[in-house]
């Protein structure tokens, strides 16, 4: 296929218009590693039925109602319109309460609402994870480091600087001991990300675009065409993931 095929091609796939967070338009595309740990398992660890639950950052809650939790003991946040309008209609039917939040430092719930709060990939405010908390109360947080995807970004966007390096396990951690938790559990892991064709790769930077900010197939041509001769050589072009989780305990003071 002649260079300009490819870019028709790829500029198809950057104006892909499909809404939210579903990467299963993907599939078969792309294989991402395995995470050392199994975020729900760590959560079922620690979850009972009698506590009050409050999931951050719910998305649409497809995950939080996995977890098979009474829905009277539950309470979600959500940011993003269209997920808040899909957790109304299917999570507050069910007797879970649902929040739309636009301020991490103020969330609408009383003091120690809760007995365990848990993050996936949503950004927090520690003070008010503690203020939400009971004595002894769990939060766990899996998170998505500062050097996500930076090997891919730093090819494709001249003079990348990553929004968010500061994001690490070791910054987290410092944060929250300081904040009277104790930490039970924390992992950081660095996953392959690999894609198996270069649209792919670009439908990811354009839905991912404080990673890959400006990207534009136009403006990334060169960078891409070299790509796809790695693709036909390796079969994948590879990014790294940066990915940490942490458990804590909110000292009973």
């Amino acid at each position: 296929m002649e260079y300009r095929e490819l870019k028709e091609l790829w500029e198809k796939e950057e104006r892909n218009t499909s809404e939210g967070w579903d990467f299963s338009y993907l599939e078969n595309r792309c294989e991402e590693e395995e995470l050392p740990w199994d975020y729900k398992d760590i959560l079922k660890t620690y979850l009972k039925p009698d506590f009050k639950l409050l999931d951050m950052g719910t998305g649409g809650g497809e995950f939080l109602l996995s977890l098979k939790h009474p829905f009277s003991n539950t309470a979600v946040t959500e940011k993003w319109e269209p997920n808040l309008k899909l957790c109304e209609k299917t999570l507050t039917p069910l007797g879970i309460e649902v929040k739309q939040v636009f301020d991490d430092s103020e969330l609408p719930f009383k003091d120690e609402a809760f007995d365990m709060i848990i993050n996936r990939h949503e950004s927090f405010d520690i003070n008010e994870v503690k203020r939400l908390l009971k004595p002894n109360g769990i939060f766990i947080s899996q998170q998505v480091g500062g050097r996500n995807n930076e090997k891919l970004s730093k090819i494709l966007i001249k003079d990348f600087k990553p929004l968010f390096s500061k994001n690490t396990l070791d910054n987290n951690l410092k944060e929250i001991e300081k904040d009277l938790f104790e930490v039970l559990y924390a992992r950081e892991a660095f996953p392959y990300l690999r894609f198996k064709d270069i649209g792919a790769l670009v439908y990811f930077a354009r839905k991912i675009e404080w990673e890959f900010p400006n990207f534009s197939v136009e403006d990334c041509f060169e960078e891409l065409c070299k790509l796809h001769e790695e693709v036909k050589i390796k079969g994948y072009v590879e990014s790294i993931e940066h990915r940490f989780i942490m458990v804590c305990r909110k000292k009973d003071l």
